[in-house]
């Protein structure tokens, strides 16, 4: 097959969708299927395509995680695609981008699949800022209803956002795919130990310094606050604990984060390293003991797959949507609030070393369903699917 992909987040840029369409990409090029991405710049510059992505200029959104804002009305993005000869438009986006891959179905009549990975609902306050922000969320939801109708084939990455697209109002059919990940390459042995050693020597990382890890966009419905007390809470309570934590990633409310930091009194120990390419990830997650996120807008949940990949302890605010790869005390740990942070982090510093491989060994079966095997399989499926409906 021949499948253009559109999305509004590509390698260099690091999110869910970013890594998600990646790897769509490379595990359906390893298959033998041509595919085009057709994705915005990271920097500015011109139309341009380099190996099998078509990068897009377009007015960078300094405030809205440097999504960049492309042209609705490109002709030549449009003229290059048909020259692909796509036999399905995979589109991973409601931004430009999106209405281009929409005003290339329709110009090219072939099928668009839609996979729908963030509930918007959760970002109109980005455009609010509070004002008329209950008649935001009402649009949102109704142009997600509308927008899933028009599709060929829609696809949600957990039974969550299915959920949502049901109380919306949408009764379209609805394939639920996670997204795959190689999980392979978060795997201990593929970490340079000396430059493990370096780092640790640089950030003050002692054989008996207890790492946490926070990392993602730093925004604030990502909720790293709440991460950032319980952790102050914890060193409260244990002082004589040698605590580090490592803040990866960059967006808006770094500043907040770590002004946060100093009012609580941990920002000696916390170490804000900033965006890192998408290929570094992995060794930070081998740097910590604990990777930890209060997040309860993930439509999937990919960071605590790779840190359960990386062999490392999870420790989530309870959300129900992590129910299903989490489960308390046997492959990660659930907290609610800073007290039941605190226990956990309790429990899981005096786990033996034999629970500690009995939770790895339990989350490694878990991860098996988010294997890029069973998400190409169900992805080709998906997209057979669509085009015969357009025979």
């Amino acid at each position: 097959m021949r499948i253009a992909i559109f999305t509004d987040a590509y390698p260099p840029f690091i999110n869910g969708v970013s890594t998600s369409c990646f790897n769509l990409a490379n595990s359906l090029m390893a298959k033998g299927h041509d595919v085009l991405v057709i994705a915005p710049r990271s920097t500015d510059g011109k139309l341009e395509q380099i190996g099998n992505v078509l990068y897009v200029p377009g007015l960078n959104l300094k405030k809205f995680y440097g999504y960049r804002l492309t042209n609705l009305f490109a002709n030549k993005p449009i003229s290059i695609v048909k020259k692909f000869k796509p036999d399905v438009i995979h589109n991973q986006t409601d931004f430009t981008i999106g209405v281009l891959a929409r005003r290339c179905a329709k110009r090219l009549k072939v099928p668009i699949v839609y996979t729908y990975h963030t509930s918007y609902e959760d970002y109109t306050y980005y455009v609010t800022h509070g004002v008329f922000d209950r008649f935001a969320k009402r649009f949102v939801r109704d142009y997600s209803k509308d927008l899933a109708n028009r599709m060929t084939e829609f696809i949600t990455p957990s039974d969550k956002t299915k959920e949502y697209m049901r109380l919306v109002g949408s009764d379209t059919y609805i394939n639920v795919i996670p997204t795959g990940i190689d999980f392979s390459i978060f795997k201990p042995e593929q970490i340079d130990q000396e430059k493990t050693a370096q780092f640790k020597a640089e950030h003050h990382i002692k054989p008996n310094t207890k790492v946490f890890l926070i990392l993602g966009r730093i925004a604030k419905e990502k909720s790293m606050d709440v991460s950032l007390r319980g952790i102050a809470a914890y060193h409260s309570k244990h002082p004589e604990v040698d605590i580090k934590v490592l803040v990866v990633g960059g967006g808006p409310y770094r500043e907040d984060l770590e002004l946060l930091s100093e009012s609580l009194g941990i920002s000696h120990f916390v170490d804000f390293i900033g965006p890192v390419p998408s290929t570094e990830v992995p060794f930070y997650y081998n740097l910590c003991d604990i990777y930890t996120s209060a997040s309860i807008t993930e439509t999937q949940g990919l960071t605590f797959m790779e840190a359960m990949a990386a062999e490392k302890i999870v420790l989530a605010r309870f959300d129900s949507n992590l129910t299903g790869t989490i489960i308390n005390g046997k492959t990660g740990f659930f907290f609610t609030d800073d007290a039941s942070f605190v226990s956990q982090v309790e429990k899981i510093f005096t786990l033996t070393s034999e629970q500690k491989d009995a939770i790895i060994k339990d989350a490694n079966a878990v991860l098996d369903t988010y294997s890029i095997e069973k998400f190409y399989d169900n992805i080709v499926r998906v997209y057979q699917r669509a085009i015969r409906k357009c025979w």
